[in-house]
């Protein structure tokens, strides 16, 4: 009796056991797909500012692919104020946005806010310029950004023949990106790392004393002394237009200038324009100018010679790469392509690069090909 009493309260209880491990895992699975996000969900995109043509087109295009599958999208512009940006996901989260993209007006600033939105349970995706700082990003997608500068400082040391043993010296004015952008330094690390033993050598200099000077002791980390904050291409052309004035008013040459995007590029072309009629473009006296983003303006200077070449950024690519992470977080599935990591001054942040490419006059058409500019549009831009 004693044996069928104990045989029964072991069977009863393994019994036991298995309905809680069955509960369990039934548990288990259901937290599981419950990750993923229901179709008609609201997806934020916050973006910095409407005054550059790129941000433009970013979120146009995302927020087009993100309604055509079904997802309601909330999309708004900072106007270059990060205070507002911070309200803008705020709202998004009030309103809420089951992930949220971000492209940072401050990498710093817009920390309590997306902070907030993770607080919520939204997945948040850096978009373009890292989110720094801060726990709360999931995800970063961008262009290999390093890279955008080696291609301009390759194009540099290409057209003034330094690999084949021209010695000059060449005159060279540098500027570089909007202080609160971080994607900045990165850009000027990449052309740095190849300019500056041209420095060092003597080969290039800087004859004006823009930001204090750049010669070849000049470091990345001191960067943000030759910077210009927002991009603004009207900073760009009066603090160019000083450098001419004080380094440039007696016929000096000027023979290339390290512009990261084309708004700034645009800011030289309007100085020299003003300050040295003298420099014609389509000659030596024209300078090496270069860019970034394939802007509208900088496909029409490139034609007519004004500006050298622009790392073209194909937006649309980035567009979809960011689609496809919301989507696959959407369906709670592993985000795929990730095949970085970038330290955010905190955690390292999963990332997806994408590559740029090098555009001049000899591939302008690219723009066409990739569909980033209309065949129609391209031929009003070359004329």
């Amino acid at each position: 009796m004693n044996i069928t009493k104990k045989a029964l309260t072991i069977v009863a209880t393994a019994s036991l056991l298995f309905g809680l491990a069955a509960c369990s895992s039934t548990r288990g699975s259901s937290s599981s797909s419950s990750s993923s996000i229901e179709k008609g969900a609201t997806i934020g995109i916050s973006m910095p500012t409407k005054s550059m043509e790129r941000w433009n087109k970013d979120g146009r295009n995302l927020k087009t692919k993100l309604e055509k599958a079904g997802y309601k999208v909330i999309l708004s512009y900072a106007d270059d104020k990060p205070s507002q940006q911070n309200s803008d996901i705020e709202n998004m989260v009030n309103n809420n946005a089951k992930v949220i993209v971000v492209a940072a007006k401050d990498g710093t600033s817009v920390g309590p806010a997306v902070e907030k939105a993770h607080e919520s349970g939204a997945k948040v995706i850096a978009y373009d310029r890292l989110i720094m700082n801060t726990k709360a990003v999931d995800y970063y997608a961008t262009f290999q950004l390093e890279q955008v500068g080696t291609l301009q400082a390759r194009y540099i040391i290409d057209k003034l023949g330094l690999e084949k043993g021209a010695t000059g010296p060449f005159n060279i004015e540098v500027f570089t990106g909007s202080p609160d952008d971080n994607n900045a330094k990165y850009f000027f690390k990449g052309a740095w790392d190849l300019l500056q033993p041209y420095f060092k050598s003597g080969v290039l200099r800087s004859i004006s004393k823009h930001g204090g000077g750049v010669d070849g002791n000049f470091s990345v980390d001191k960067w943000q002394s030759i910077s210009v904050m927002s991009w603004k291409t009207a900073q760009t052309q009066t603090d160019m237009e000083s450098i001419l004035d004080s380094s440039y008013a007696h016929g000096e040459k000027l023979d290339a200038v390290l512009t990261p995007n084309d708004d700034l590029a645009q800011g030289v072309i309007n100085a020299i324009q003003t300050k040295r009629p003298d420099m014609k473009p389509g000659t030596d006296s024209w300078p090496v100018i270069t860019g970034q983003d394939a802007n509208e303006i900088a496909i029409s200077n490139i034609h007519q010679d004004l500006q050298s070449m622009t790392v073209f950024k194909d937006v649309a690519k980035l567009a979809d790469a960011v689609y496809t992470m919301v989507v696959e977080i959407a369906q709670g599935k592993e985000v795929s392509g990730i095949n970085s990591q970038m330290d955010n001054g905190v955690i390292q942040v999963p990332s997806k690069l994408l590559d740029p490419l090098t555009l001049d006059k000899n591939n302008l058409d690219e723009v066409v090909k990739s569909g980033f500019i209309p065949e129609s549009r391209f031929k009003e831009l070359t004329k």
